[in-house]
């Protein structure tokens, strides 16, 4: 009888053994994701390890404490499609800043998801980067997840790699090129403001935006769900313009929003490229240091025997336009992140160059 009781004892602990695990397979636990605020946090092998997405993991269908988000104006990527998510700890909330990137609590993780459009018009993921605010010394690190020819998980991936495709851009063109992965020390580059790791797309502004088919603000939704504290009136939080929207903003606002996402980043005090002098933040209010008939510092032969950043009137003439339109190495700006010209960005820029009044001799 004995032997019976003990028996059935050690089924049930088996029993709830593996129930427990099921159901911590398909979402996010806090004792999974987050660690206590003294131990740092440990980077996983797998993607599929921390249970961010349920289902098929490709399909990108977000778990509980994760949710998707948009930014007004991205990043430009050779055509990337991106998904982007965020997730927070059970409990904890972000707090709202009016500048610079929103407050989030620590063992935040940020997700980007990166896939390209191949030509069967099928979605091919090619990398997912994650950014964690580590909760032992409240800094933000970097890894990149590389997705597998089957489609089935990512692995974490540190050196960088190049994977070749031919994929479709916005109007269904077709481009064959070697995508870029970026090390963990290219992700530093764009993402180091004086020496501190941060990220760059979540911010207030870049968030104040409703997303194509939904009803509600991003902000008011991320309020409404507990996950943001502190958000004044959306009237008085700031906006980054869509550079994609001729209808609600100007062609100079979708200009400066562009550049401010394209290239703010680095082209910021403290960041990689501070030291060109060439300062392209969307609030920038200083003609010269916006590149308005400025001479390059450290340009080189990247200048294109050019004289100035930029020609007001001229934008044949100006090494910012010149740059944008190119992918040579030593000439192409960003540096980093494409391989193919974004050819919709650079009319928009080319436009708004030649929408400024020309200077009189």
């Amino acid at each position: 009888m004995r032997k019976m009781v003990a028996l059935a004892i050690v089924l049930f602990m088996v029993t709830a053994s593996v129930v427990s695990m099921h159901g911590c397979n398909n979402q996010p636990q806090q004792t999974a994701n987050t660690v206590a605020a003294n131990e740092a946090f440990q980077f996983k092998e797998k993607l599929s390890e921390y249970g961010f997405f349920t289902n098929q993991l490709n399909a990108l269908q977000p778990a509980q404490q994760v949710v998707k988000y948009e930014l007004s104006t991205p990043l430009f990527t050779d055509y990337a499609v991106k998904d982007r998510f965020v997730f927070l700890p059970t409990g904890a909330a972000v707090k709202y800043t009016s500048s610079g990137v929103l407050d989030f609590p620590d063992s935040t993780i940020i997700i980007k998801n990166f896939a390209y459009t191949n030509t069967a018009h099928q979605k091919i993921m090619i990398e997912t980067r994650l950014l964690v605010k580590d909760p032992s010394d409240k800094k933000w690190k970097v890894m990149d997840y590389l997705w597998n020819a089957a489609q089935t998980d990512a692995v974490k991936h540190i050196t960088g790699a190049r994977i070749p495709v031919t994929l479709l851009d916005d109007d269904g063109n077709a481009h064959t090129t070697t995508y870029q992965v970026p090390n963990t020390n290219d992700c530093k580059r764009c993402h180091i403001n004086n020496e501190t790791l941060i990220p760059i797309g979540p911010k207030a502004r870049n968030l104040n935006y409703t997303i194509q088919g939904q009803t509600d603000n991003q902000l008011a939704q991320w309020t409404a769900k507990g996950m943001l504290t502190g958000l004044p009136d959306l009237s008085k939080v700031e906006q980054l313009p869509n550079w994609k929207d001729g209808q609600h903003f100007t062609l100079e606002q979708r200009a400066r929003a562009y550049l401010d996402m394209n290239c703010a980043h680095c082209h910021t005090k403290g960041g990689d490229a501070y030291n060109t002098g060439l300062f392209l933040e969307y609030q920038q209010a200083d003609a010269h240091q916006l590149g308005l008939m400025k001479v390059p510092v450290s340009a080189g032969g990247g200048a294109g025997g050019m004289n100035y950043d930029i020609v007001p009137g001229d934008a044949t003439h100006s090494i910012l336009a010149y740059r944008m339109n190119s992918t040579e190495t030593g000439t192409a700006m960003p540096e980093l992140a494409r391989t193919i010209i974004h050819k919709e960005g650079v009319q928009l820029i080319n436009d708004w160059i030649r929408s400024m009044p020309k200077k009189k001799n």
